[in-house]
């Protein structure tokens, strides 16, 4: 009896240590505050599972578009929210305090202020986060959003609330090589710079004021391929972010199933032309499907309108883009973070 005891323990021991391992990543993005819990099998396969993921709508970059600064009190509510969040990975999920990281996306490191948010976090957390640059984070959802197979032949572009960022690889001498490719216009911040030539704030106003300003995003974002030429030139295109994100759910109403989901250019023109003219279908829609809720209570109307619009002249710019493949990325809100989180893990020193 003994001896079934000690092999029972035995057992017991044997399968707890084999059990993955749990990593927590924290991303204060423009727009929201993204959590992650990954259920790591091996870190040296990157073998993972994402056992949780949420998101808190603390946007905290709409003073960078007014002033260049993040405001006093988005600092605060996001420090809140980051301590909070910080906490429940401690305690609800046990997650190792080594093994929970806190970074901030590259539009947040477009304020002049970003000294003040790394100070409030550090003060609450005990942690130090990471400002990414938009190459590194570019170079990760790269990793993260593209197929092995498909490097070579594509290019990611990602819209977030601060910026837009991306790039493609490159062989030389057998090796790819990664070239980053980024336009200072997100969500949040074209949204902001709009608002600011209205008088009357009503969405009439906001979209003509934003159809003046096309020529602008066009130049911006002609400047960020051209920076790059061959860019231009990749078959494959693929699409991460909130913006693409709220596009393929409002047009699909479901979460996509794949990874990876070829989509059409036509269909962007068609979901911008409703956010604009037609908003009200998307709320009589939403009534009925929770994935459709969650786009808009994430993005109020004008939002939406500043990213489709980037989603779309983004694209629009591209030679050829009606012969191009374009896919929208499942991953790509959470891709740049799990690769940050496997890095970090494995002690490989981030490049900025």
């Amino acid at each position: 009896m003994k001896e079934k005891i000690y092999y029972l323990i035995i057992c017991f021991v044997l399968s707890y240590s084999t059990q993955a391992q749990l990593y927590g990543g924290i991303e204060i993005g423009s727009k929201g505050i993204k959590m992650t819990v990954l259920d790591v099998e091996s870190i040296k396969r990157n073998t993972y599972d994402v056992k949780e993921f949420w998101t808190e709508n603390v946007g905290i970059a709409a003073g960078i578009g007014i002033e260049g600064s993040l405001l006093q009190e988005d600092i605060e509510k996001a420090g809140d929210v980051v301590y909070n969040n910080y906490k429940k990975m401690l305690n609800e999920y046990k997650i190792e305090d080594k093994n929970i990281f806190i970074v901030a996306s590259s539009g947040v490191g477009l304020a002049n202020n970003t000294n003040d948010l790394v100070v409030k976090i550090k003060t609450l957390t005990n942690k130090k986060i990471e400002i990414i640059s938009s190459s590194l984070e570019a170079k990760l959802l790269l990793r993260g959003c593209i197929p092995p197979k498909n490097y070579l032949s594509s290019v990611i572009i990602d819209i977030g609330g601060g910026n837009t960022k991306g790039g493609y690889a490159k062989d030389i001498n057998g090796a790819s090589v990664f070239f980053p490719i980024s336009c200072d216009l997100g969500t949040v911040t074209l949204t902001e710079i709009i608002n600011k030539k209205c008088k009357q704030k009503t969405v009439f106003e906001f979209n003509e004021n934003l159809f003046d300003y096309l020529p602008t995003i066009r130049e911006s974002f002609k400047k960020m391929y051209t920076s790059r030429a061959e860019s231009q030139d990749k078959s494959n295109v693929y699409i991460s972010g909130g913006a693409a994100w709220a596009f393929y759910t409002l047009l699909t109403g479901i979460k996509a199933e794949e990874n990876f989901t070829q989509i059409q250019y036509d269909d962007i023109l068609a979901i911008r032309t409703i956010a604009e003219n037609n908003y009200q279908r998307f709320v009589t829609n939403a009534e009925t499907n929770p994935e459709m809720q969650k786009v808009l209570k994430t993005y109020q109307q004008k939002y939406l309108i500043a990213a489709f619009n980037l989603l779309e002249t983004s694209l629009e710019v591209l030679p050829n883009i009606q012969n191009k493949k374009i896919f929208f990325a499942k991953q790509g809100q959470i891709a740049w973070l799990v690769s940050y989180v496997f890095d970090s893990a494995k002690g490989v020193k981030q490049i900025y």
